[in-house]
């Protein structure tokens, strides 16, 4: 399923206009806030959904250039001369631009029914990660943007500019631009690896396709349409694959183990030969980076931009909340344990002891459903999308001082993807337009349907 939303914020210098803002999300991880874009209009959106393989292989080379000369200009500037207007604010726009480009240019690649297309996108995105590196170790920048955090006066700034530029100086820092050439080189190097690693390590997951082929008795339990849904094969029997839409349903409402216990196998192993060799050499990249930085692991150096700041924290929180829940857990495990007796009593299947992990989304299914009353097929009876959808819509309207306006035949990915334009309620002007697709959307792959793809795009 597709959520795509915009926020609106006011703009981030005191010396600017109070328009509306929309919030973007950098590559490097920092949210940015930049003036509204007359571009993004319903006449002028420029997201383009139909690209060539050949059209983005040129644009991504054209975007490369673009950022790289934007991030030029600021590198070039006179530490002494750093200002907003030549440090922080192109930045901000060469990051908008950048990533409502981006989106175009690495979407594809999850949605596209043509392999051509799949794959010219899954390279333009390895290009752009290793780009994003180049720009993240920037040295020549950083130092400006320290310069300006260390002369300005941070009464001129509004808090969302002070927050990025704090912000820009602490993930500089996470990426060893305050530490000595030789270890920003080498910093460099293992972030590209691990990135062009991490965009494979996705993909094979995305051209997964496996299948497993059951009875109709061996599917016992799953509802007559979601059993109908399946494909069939010629000796009557019914293709399932490990895609969500057929993997948690099954999980949850079929009452044979051995089919459970299939579905888990697979669903677990999937990819689980090029994607073990891929792990393998992600995990020292990466705990490489973390100590090169100073960190003791690399779950300490993902988590000191989080709440929890350390491993230390997170495992404090979870013995002590251990130790909360032990007897509630102990308590609910025997009742599991009991449902699970007492069915495989009645129907025949032999009792191990245990609660697997092909037993877990089933029988806590059964608990809402006995013991707290919880039909989710009446549930689903009283909450129709259409209904959920209009409602929720309502809500963000109402507490943005928004409205939003469907748009009529808009050019998308997928017919089933709706487009909406947003307009601030006291001017009427629209600041922008977001896409909402409500869908599993699948690739077809060899003949059958790929990943399920979640993901956020802001215009």
């Amino acid at each position: 399923m597709f959520s795509v939303c915009i926020s609106v914020f006011r703009a981030v210098n005191r010396g600017h206009s109070a328009r509306p803002i929309l919030k973007m999300t950098l590559q490097s991880g920092a949210e940015m806030c930049v003036k509204h874009n007359s571009s993004t209009t319903a006449n002028r959106n420029r997201l383009n959904w139909g690209l060539s393989p050949d059209e983005i292989k040129s644009r991504t080379e054209e975007l490369i250039q673009r950022i790289k000369q934007a991030y030029d200009n600021v590198g070039a500037v006179d530490t002494d001369k750093a200002s907003y207007e030549s440090t922080l604010k192109p930045l901000a726009d060469a990051e908008v631009g950048y990533s409502v480009e981006r989106n175009i240019l690495d979407f594809p690649q999850y949605v596209s029914p043509c392999k051509a297309v799949r794959e010219a996108s899954a390279e333009a995105d390895k290009k752009l990660s290793d780009f994003d590196v180049e720009m993240s170790m920037r040295e020549d920048v950083f130092q400006k943007i320290v310069a300006l955090q260390e002369k300005c006066n941070i009464g001129d700034l509004r808090p969302e500019a002070k927050r990025f530029m704090e912000r820009l100086v602490q993930l500089g820092k996470r990426n060893g631009l305050h530490l000595s050439k030789e270890i920003q080189q080498e910093i460099k190097s293992l972030k590209k690896q691990i990135c062009e690693l991490s965009i494979d390590f996705n993909k094979n997951l995305n051209e997964e396709n496996t299948s497993l082929i059951f009875t109709k008795q061996e599917l016992g339990g799953l509802a007559e349409s979601f059993v109908g849904g399946l494909e069939k094969t010629e000796d009557d029997k019914y293709r399932v694959t490990l895609q969500y839409p057929h993997y948690y349903p099954l999980m949850k409402r079929c009452y044979v183990p051995e089919t459970r216990r299939k579905m888990e196998a697979a669903f677990q192993s999937r990819c689980k030969e090029e994607n073990t060799k891929i792990l393998e050499q992600l995990i020292p990249l990466r705990a490489k980076v973390a100590k090169l930085l100073g960190f003791s692991t690399h779950a300490d150096y993902v988590l000191e931009m989080n709440i929890a700041k350390n491993t230390k924290n997170v495992t404090t929180f979870l013995d002590e909340l251990y130790e909360k829940l032990r007897l509630l857990g102990e308590q609910e495990r025997s009742y599991i344990l009991e449902l699970k007796m007492k069915e495989c009593a009645e129907r025949g299947f032999e009792f191990d002891g245990k609660i697997n992990g092909w037993d877990m989304a089933y029988y806590m299914n059964k608990v809402e459903e006995l013991k707290y009353s919880v039909d989710k097929d009446k549930l689903v009876e009283h909450f129709p999308l259409e209904v959920v959808t209009e409602g929720l819509l309502s809500i963000y309207q109402d507490l943005l001082g928004l409205s939003f306006q469907q748009v009529a035949n808009p050019h998308v990915w997928h017919e089933g993807v709706s487009l909406y334009s947003v307009k601030d309620t006291v001017t009427g002007e629209e600041i922008g337009q977001f896409y909402l697709d409500l869908h599993p959307r699948y690739v077809c792959l060899n003949g059958f349907y790929g990943c399920e793809v979640l993901l956020t795009i802001v215009v």
